[in-house]
This record gives C-alpha cells, sequence and structure tokens, in this order.
C-alpha cells in the first residue's frame, strides 16, 4: 500500500491517522532555529467529521486509504438517517446524520452527490461543489444599501445561510459554491 511522508502533506492529501482515513485541511512546516524541521497538520475524518491535529517529524509514515466515490441520488430524511439511490442499481443506502454532517446543510431531493466508500463501506457523502439554489428567507432592501462589499444573511431553500449582495430578494435562483459557502451570482 502507498505511504505518504512528512515532505508530501499538503492541503488535499488523504491518509490514515491511527485506523482512521483522513483528509489534510491546514498544514505548516516549522523549521525552528535549532533541531529538526517538522509539519504540523489538521485533518478531517471522513468517518465523523472530527478534527485530527499532528505533528509529523522526518521518517514518519502514513497510509494511503483507498476510498472510493460513487454518485448516488439524495432521497430523502426519514427521520434517523439520509437515505440515498444508487443510480446504476437503483439500491438504497442509508447514511447517519453524523456522517453526512458537512453535506447535510446542502442536501436537497433529488440532488446527484459523492458517496464516500473506505473498506467497501459507506462512510461519508460529498455535496456538489456547486449548487442553484432557491433563497426563501432574507432581510428586505432599504433605499441606500448599495455600498459595495455590503453583505446580508440569505437562508437557502435547504436551510443553509449564506452571505449575499444587497440586491439578491427572496425568491431568487443564486449560484453557490458549498466549499466555502459562497454566494457566486444570481442565476438568469
Amino acid at each position: 500500500m502507498a505511504t505518504v511522508g512528512m515532505g508530501d502533506i499538503k492541503k488535499g492529501v488523504r491518509l490514515i491517522v491511527g485506523e482512521v482515513p483522513c483528509k489534510v485541511v491546514e498544514f505548516q512546516h516549522v523549521k525552528p532555529g535549532k533541531g529538526a524541521a517538522f509539519v504540523r497538520m489538521k485533518a478531517k475524518s471522513f468517518l465523523n467529521g472530527k478534527m485530527v491535529e499532528k505533528t509529523l517529524h522526518a521518517g514518519d509514515k502514513f497510509e494511503v486509504p483507498s476510498i472510493e466515490y460513487k454518485e448516488m441520488q439524495y432521497l430523502y430524511d426519514d427521520g434517523d438517517m439520509y437515505q440515498f439511490m444508487d443510480n446504476e442499481t437503483y439500491d438504497q443506502l442509508g447514511l447517519t446524520y453524523e456522517q453526512c454532517d458537512e453535506a447535510s446543510k446542502w442536501l436537497k431531493d433529488g440532488t446527484t452527490v459523492e458517496i464516500i466508500f473506505f473498506k467497501n463501506k459507506a462512510i461519508s457523502v460529498s455535496a456538489p461543489e456547486i449548487m442553484e439554489l432557491v433563497i426563501t428567507d432574507t432581510p428586505p432592501n432599504f433605499k441606500g444599501d448599495t455600498s459595495s462589499g455590503s453583505k446580508k444573511p440569505a437562508t437557502l431553500e435547504t436551510g443553509a445561510v449564506i452571505q449575499v449582495p444587497y440586491h439578491v430578494l427572496e425568491g431568487d435562483l443564486v449560484k453557490v459554491n458549498t466549499v466555502d459557502c459562497e454566494f457566486l451570482g444570481k442565476v438568469k
């Protein structure tokens, strides 16, 4: 199995910390005046979304997890789990709220998502990076609210809250970056 060393650590690298598959979200190479260089990293667990902080030294090695991605369609929330359907076999799969933690605020009926599998077991879900959603609630505009760079909160149809410019109104269809929770523009 492939391994990752201290020099290979960068944002987005996948590795196994303990027995848990993780993805590096933040890292810092440190070269102290005295002693050997090391790397501080924060990795996010694919299993439960928790952050793991580690300090790596020269010679430390981690295994690369064999992670598979499968496109599935989000169906509904049954009260205990989110239900997904395989687009090819029509098999249904349930994932717990913890497994869908980050993606849950972007789940909308019929959305195609990527289910992440580790050792042939579904462990997490990844929402599409760019989505088009309708704004269901946002404060009204007032005369004079035209200053550039100003933003107001807006609730989307999935329940997620993002910051939008003042000209965006309730009922508008907007394009959103789900990774950064960022407004990208209105959809014509």
